[in-house]
């Protein structure tokens, strides 16, 4: 059992929590991921690591609740325990030996780009950071990444807070002006991260995106998480989450991503358990 040791409201819909997992914080690096279990009978859901403390032995996640077992353990507290939280998972972004670095991050995925930003900031690299959201009211982690950036581009789809436009438009502007990068790192949205690959790849800037496509067992054993990149079947869970985002079938990906879409929202407007179903027929 894992205790849930700080919860933070970060917007209406997105929260912050620290998990007491001294195993998992002693081996986590940036770009990894954990699975979650709520219970014996939840289902397996992997979250990227969004930071971790080895001296106190928590490892931080950010979530949005949008599904059943999101809106579950947001509904949890300070002093409850999940049944599952195991990794860290997958190959952790590679920060080495780059001097350069635009990390673009969207929505909630601003979340898993700010542990990378702090990365390459902590191993030398000069760090802009672009950052886009719909609105001023679902901004997080602002001063962090002020903290962990050379340079921070705010992007609000509606201008309400920073710059008014999508990420895409401040990358373009900063490669159009002559900005040279090692490297970009966009983690959000599929198609965020499809076009930023787009507007990268006339400037032949090297680009890595972050997936999280549907996983099961974490290990690479189920193949759940197979993704298509350069022609070849890849698993994120494994091989991943980061990968050439040139190479990427970005149609693919979001097919697959949208297979369970409509039985999701079954499930978190009227979830009903088969137990108490059977149980309610057996008494009739």
């Amino acid at each position: 059992m894992y205790k849930i040791v700080c919860k933070k409201e970060l917007n209406p819909s997105v929260t912050y929590m620290e998990i007491e997992a001294p195993f998992v914080a002693r081996k986590a690096k940036a770009g990894q991921f954990i699975i979650f279990r709520i219970d014996e009978k939840g289902e397996r859901v992997p979250l990227t690591i969004a930071g971790y403390d080895r001296e106190k032995g928590t490892v931080s996640i950010i979530f949005q609740k949008v599904g059943l077992s999101t809106e579950m353990l947001g509904q949890m507290n300070e002093g409850d325990y999940i049944q599952d939280f195991v990794g860290p998972l997958g190959k952790p972004t590679e920060v080495e030996g780059i001097k350069r670095v635009c990390v673009v991050g969207g929505g909630v995925g601003c979340a898993i780009a700010y542990p990378s930003a702090k990365a390459f900031k902590e191993a030398g690299a000069e760090v802009d950071v672009i950052v886009g959201f719909r609105n001023k009211d679902i901004v997080i982690l602002e001063d962090e990444f002020r903290a962990a950036s050379d340079n921070l581009y705010l992007m609000t789809d509606d201008g309400s807070y920073g710059e008014a436009g999508f990420v895409t438009v401040k990358l373009q502007q900063l490669l159009e002006s002559g900005r040279q990068y090692d490297e970009v790192l966009a983690i959000g949205p599929i198609p965020m991260m499809k076009f930023v690959s787009k507007t990268t790849e006339p400037f032949g800037v090297k680009t890595v995106v972050s997936l999280n496509p549907i996983m099961v067992d974490g290990t690479g054993m189920c193949g759940g998480c197979r993704v298509t990149v350069g022609g070849e079947v890849k698993f994120a869970c494994v091989d991943g989450p980061d990968f050439d985002g040139h190479q990427v079938d970005y149609a693919e990906l979001m097919n697959r991503n949208g297979v369970y879409r409509e039985r999701e929202a079954e499930t978190k407007q009227s979830h009903i358990c088969r137990m108490d179903k059977l149980g309610k027929e057996l008494i009739k």
